[in-house]
């Protein structure tokens, strides 16, 4: 492959991937106008985030059968025309329930990018280079945030919220064309592939038997977790709680998310000298330690507004050392059913970001300690899990407790 070719599909792989993000990042500034223009809360609009989120973790599983099954082209297709038609409905919707549930159809269709961009990796790539080329997806999704939020910011103030779902529509039209004439075809359609419930229930619960998978997942998604209640609570906290502006808080997103960024660029090098599993425990290590601080102060008063964009500014480089460790040693375990496992894990971590962002919206007191204090929760319990991983293997290994 040359470095061109290498290029192009890291460039489409990564527009795959960054759809969801787009979808998740690029409407937050209007969530005041459209909470205005729909006559509800904020706390209702967020729910359509949620929504969102639930949406992505239930259609996954149904993707990971159907991209071992019948390749990787043809579930792509039909799952982008199901997310533009969707996009289209939620920029012309008349209520907030009608919202809700569009976005949910949205998120069904527009999730197949997701699981697809991480079979194609297992499928081009040699395993030994799997971490690295999910470092570089991870690079081109952690782009988003600082266009996505800041895109919509100007879209909302100088336009309106519905242009925004339209431009959705518009971009995910030309990521089909591009896959259509330059996406490798992957892992060739496997006939052997059971579509019977019963069969795909059997191929997930074998995914999850995989301790290794199941470890990693669940580290991976819960510390995962965490920017999700940061995108459930942010435009409340930085526009209705400290006066920012849409396009404000676009250009704050945006610096945000260059914390994703430079850790991704990081965790490239650093796995030249040091193993998945030494930098996994070193993040959620000091994502702990800063989440704790943060909920101390934000409960105590102690921050004012630029404080605590620095301090989530460190706590989120975390995010982008973590995340492709953890996906890369998830789906290590597998080849044959790389598309189930990509989609069991997609899924399962993308069920958890709905989960804590949606305590965010019930937990809604119009101050930042809903968010920081998921944030901090999720850090916490990612770490538990993993030295727990460790002890009990360890005890497995030398039940004797005899030192090597």
């Amino acid at each position: 492959m040359s470095r061109k070719e290498h290029f192009i599909l890291i460039l489409i792989l990564g527009a795959l991937c960054t759809i969801s993000p787009f979808s998740i990042d690029m409407y937050l500034p209007g969530f005041p106008a459209m909470a205005e223009n729909l006559n509800t809360s904020i706390a209702n609009i967020q729910l359509s985030l949620t929504s969102y989120l639930v949406g992505i973790a239930i259609g996954q599983l149904f993707y990971g059968p159907l991209l071992d099954k019948f390749g990787r082209k043809k579930p792509l297709y039909v799952g982008l025309v199901l997310y533009i038609l969707a996009s289209i409905a939620c920029a012309y919707t008349f209520s907030v329930d009608h919202l809700i549930l569009m976005r949910f159809i949205q998120a069904i269709g527009g999730c197949v990018g997701m699981v697809a961009a991480q079979a194609l990796v297992r499928d081009i790539f040699p395993i030994n280079k799997t971490a690295q080329a999910l470092s570089l997806l991870t690079l081109v999704i952690a782009v988003s945030p600082m266009v996505a939020p800041t895109l919509g910011g100007y879209m909302t103030a100088h336009f309106s919220w519905q242009t925004v779902f339209l431009a959705l529509a518009a971009i995910t039209t030309i990521i089909l064309v591009a896959i259509k004439w330059y996406l490798p075809v992957g892992a060739s359609p496997d006939s052997s592939i059971s579509l019977r419930p019963k069969k795909v229930v059997k191929n997930y619960l074998l995914v999850l038997k995989n301790r290794q998978f199941l470890t990693y997942m669940l580290v991976g998604g819960i510390a995962g977790a965490a920017p999700f209640a940061y995108i459930a609570g942010s435009a409340d906290v930085f526009m209705n709680r400290y006066g920012i502006s849409e396009t404000g808080y676009g250009w704050i997103f945006a610096l945000l998310a260059t914390a994703m960024i430079g850790s991704t660029q990081l965790n490239h090098v650093l796995l030249k000298k040091y193993t998945s599993e030494q930098i996994i425990s070193v993040s959620l290590m000091y994502q702990s330690v800063v989440g704790v601080i943060m909920l101390l102060g934000v409960w105590l008063l102690w921050f004012d507004v630029y404080f605590l964009i620095f301090l989530m500014f460190v706590f989120l480089t975390g995010h982008g050392l973590n995340s492709p460790n953890t996906a890369a040693l998830s789906l290590a375990p597998f080849t044959k059913n790389a598309g189930s496992a990509s989609a069991m894990m997609g899924s399962l971590r993308m069920a958890m970001g709905g989960l804590a962002s949606a305590m965010v919206s019930i937990f809604h007191t119009g101050t930042a300690l809903p968010m920081v204090g998921m944030m901090a929760g999720c850090a916490l319990v990612g770490i538990l899990i993993l030295n727990l991983e460790r002890f009990t293997k360890e005890a497995h290994e030398n039940p004797a407790g005899i030192p090597h």
